[in-house]
């Protein structure tokens, strides 16, 4: 048996994630996704990939600046994995450019220009420098850098012009120009012809750089002074914030000043464009304290996150069809005041989003007015602006309710928007706590008291998404509704925990981080291999967005050989090498990237025939089992379990278009159906059917046969196809 603290038996953390960053580009690259979809795609990309200096590249400067000499779990030290992820990083950048270069062209035969400003036409270029004059003009703001005056802020992922000029006497001077990121990325103007004969294409855009723009009517910004060159260029800052808590008072102040702080982190990456000269290259990197190594030179355009307006245009004709998400009869058959009758029938399971998420804000709402309830509990991470789950809290409040609410001050990204819905939910009386010392809460949960007759009943809503009702139309996440006494009684113990100093250790169903979590897993993993030593057949089914926990790969690794067949549905990052002789012939990764982003945790344990299924917020990474405040709960309605094992996992291990299985060397081959195989993308289908077909609610005979043709019982096959 090989010895599991060989470094070569796991996958860099990082330049795994860097693999995921690639197979959303490849969607990008994908001539059978919708145009305007790859445009998308692209611009996800931009975003994870300054996410992903931001935090990731940030903490292993921080490691590196501070000495420590810690190895990952595939031996390398944080230099190493530095100089790593510069090729890998600037490669992703150049093929999204080469990507967007490519898109152009087929954008222009769809109607869509967009222009550089040397291509505008006379009437176009007046068009452009109107705009520049009317709108652009009052809102830029040049900053010179001179003696008498610093180098000016560059403030995180903005887009600026390094720009040069000379005064009368030939000196030449530096100065900056922020693009405002209030403006347009891409300026409207008019058609060539409109302006000239009144003719124009119906539905037809043309679209000039901003940049460009500002960059041809510097002029006006600098009077007296000639304009020699400019250039864009864009930096990311470190964004990884390090919060002393025990020293800390009020949790709220602590996270606000830490966001101040992250404006100013240290520069992590220059990006420029590669026709920038050394003379400006040099200067920037010498004030913004750059290292040769941080400096990213790249074909124009620079913050391609910015085109999120181009895939805004009204062009339904080059996008994904839009669809109805669906829901269950049980609630289809109830008004918004009897949720809680149907939840009395029977647990409800959601699947975002082809189930809708407006069953979860009834389940608020109705909680809100309702004068039998007595209290709702909840946890909030992410819940976005305009949250219609915050305004039922709040109406609840103001109707006399006992309102509860851990809002997640700590949740990345998310802090200032956390800290405004913190405050606003106090005004109105909410009991608020802002997160927990040390820990960072993730669970997703809800819970409701209700008075009825002469006894009390309480009811959960319990996911593993945020409750984002934004999000919910784009991450596929699982939710479910119940009124079981365990949960019930759990989710309780579970609240007076957040809430209080009850430190509850052994919960009747839930397993929660980092109390009980890890061990419990780790029992249930070691059973299934007990079961195969005595000869039955097992098997394990994850699925979650990353898995880098040592300890967890080691199980999965030593369940592989005592022949415990392991399915792994990983999105992002996977540290775990499968296939590898002696240690994971029996384990297979797969990753889903396809309109939805996969968000769902689901583990899945065959059981000898008894099997059981946990959802919940945790994914198999340290952070998740323990330092964060995770939940897993047990499907305990056997209909439900059949729909997760036999439709949900399953049609993702059948999936032949939108799957990529890891090989035992790292790299990431997508899956093809083969010449007699029927071609199946999971999410298309589980768009096309809905939730209606795991419960038999369809009469349509085409589809229900096709439901029992998928089981983890039998090997897969890419069986199914797309019933639309």
């Amino acid at each position: 048996m090989r010895e599991l603290g060989d470094p070569h038996l796991y996958i860099n953390r990082e330049l795994s994630l860097l693999d995921f960053q690639e197979r959303v580009l490849e969607e990008a690259e994908d001539a059978r996704n919708p145009l305007l979809e790859r445009v998308k795609f692209l611009t996800i990309v931009a975003s994870n990939l300054g996410e992903f200096f931001m935090v990731r590249v940030g903490g292993l400067k921080q490691q590196m600046e501070a000495g420590v000499a810690e190895r990952s779990l595939d031996g390398m030290t944080p230099t190493e994995q530095l100089a790593a992820i510069r090729p890998r990083a600037l490669a992703i950048m150049d093929r999204s450019r080469a990507c967007l270069h490519a898109l152009l062209p087929e954008l222009a035969e769809a109607g869509i220009h967009v222009l550089h400003y040397a291509e505008l036409s006379p009437l176009q270029r007046a068009a452009a420098d109107a705009f520049f004059d009317e709108v652009a003009f009052p809102v830029l703001t040049p900053l010179a850098f001179d003696p008498g005056r610093p180098f000016p802020h560059i403030s995180n992922l903005s887009l600026n012009l390094a720009v040069v000029v000379e005064d009368e006497h030939g000196e030449a001077r530096f100065a900056r120009v922020k693009i405002p990121g209030s403006l347009p990325r891409l300026v409207r103007v008019p058609a060539p012809a409109t302006l000239e004969t009144g003719i124009g294409r119906v539905g037809e855009q043309w679209l000039v750089w901003l940049e460009e723009v500002v960059a041809a009517r510097l002029g006006r910004l600098f009077p007296g002074l000639q304009v020699v060159e400019s250039y864009a260029f864009r930096i990311t800052r470190d964004a990884e914030m390090v919060i002393q808590e025990l020293e800390a008072d009020d949790l709220l102040e602590l996270i606000e000043r830490g966001v101040r702080q992250r404006r100013f982190g240290s520069v992590v990456r220059l990006t420029l464009e590669e026709s920038t000269p050394d003379h400006i290259r040099e200067l920037l990197k010498e004030n913004l304290s750059a290292g040769s190594d941080d400096v990213y030179c790249t074909k124009a355009p620079l913050a391609l996150s910015a085109l999120t307006g181009l895939y805004d245009l009204d062009r339904p004709d080059l996008k994904e069809t839009p669809f109805v998400p669906g829901v269950p009869a049980v609630l289809r058959e109830s008004r918004e005041a009897d949720i809680f009758a149907a939840i009395r029938r029977r647990d409800i399971l959601l699947h975002h989003p082809f189930d809708s998420f407006a069953p979860v804000l009834d389940f608020l709402r109705a909680a809100s007015v309702d004068p039998a309830v007595l209290a709702i509990k909840m946890t909030l991470y992410r819940v976005g602006r305009d949250s219609p789950v915050v305004a039922a809290l709040l109406d609840a409040a103001r109707n006399g309710k006992q309102v509860a609410v851990l809002v997640e001050l700590k949740a990345r990204f998310d802090e200032e928007s956390n800290i405004e819905w913190a405050r606003a939910l106090e005004a109105e009386g909410v009991h608020v706590v802002r997160g927990l010392l040390g820990l960072k809460t993730h669970s997703k949960i809800a819970l409701v008291v209700r008075q009825e007759g002469d006894s009390i009943r309480r009811y959960v809503h319990l996911g593993t998404g945020n409750y984002n009702a934004v999000t919910a139309q784009l991450y596929t996440d699982i939710g479910l509704f119940s009124c079981d006494e365990a949960f019930g009684a759990d989710a309780s113990d579970f609240f007076n925990y957040l809430t209080g100093y009850a430190a509850v250790q052994d919960y009747r169903l839930f397993l929660v981080a980092p109390s009980g979590m890890r061990s419990r897993l780790t029992q249930l993993i070691a059973r299934e291999v007990d079961l195969a030593r005595s000869g039955e057949r097992a098997h394990l089914v994850f699925k979650m967005n990353a898995l880098v926990d040592r300890q967890m790969i080691n199980l999965l690794y030593a369940a592989s050989q005592e022949s415990v067949k392991v399915d792994l549905l990983v999105r992002g990052t996977c540290s775990l090498r499968p296939g590898v002789a002696g240690v994971s012939e029996n384990i297979r990764v797969t990753s889903i990237v396809g309109r939805f982003l996969e968000h769902s945790r689901i583990y899945y344990f065959r059981n000898g025939g008894a099997e059981e299924a946990y959802v919940g917020s945790a994914d198999l990474m340290p952070r998740n089992l323990d330092r964060r405040v995770e939940l897993l709960f047990p499907v305990l309605d056997r209909r439900l379990v059949d729909y997760l094992r036999d439709t949900v996992l399953a049609v993702y291990l059948a999936d032949n278009v939108r799957a990529r299985h890891l090989q035992a060397g790292g790299s990431w081959v997508r899956a093809h159906p083969g010449p007699d195989d029927v071609p199946t993308d999971s999410q298309a289908w589980l768009l096309a059917t809905q939730s209606a077909l795991r419960l038999g609610e369809t009469a349509d005979p085409e589809l229900r046969p096709i439901v029992g043709q998928l089981s983890l019982d039998v090997e897969l096959q890419p069986l199914l196809s797309d019933p639309a």
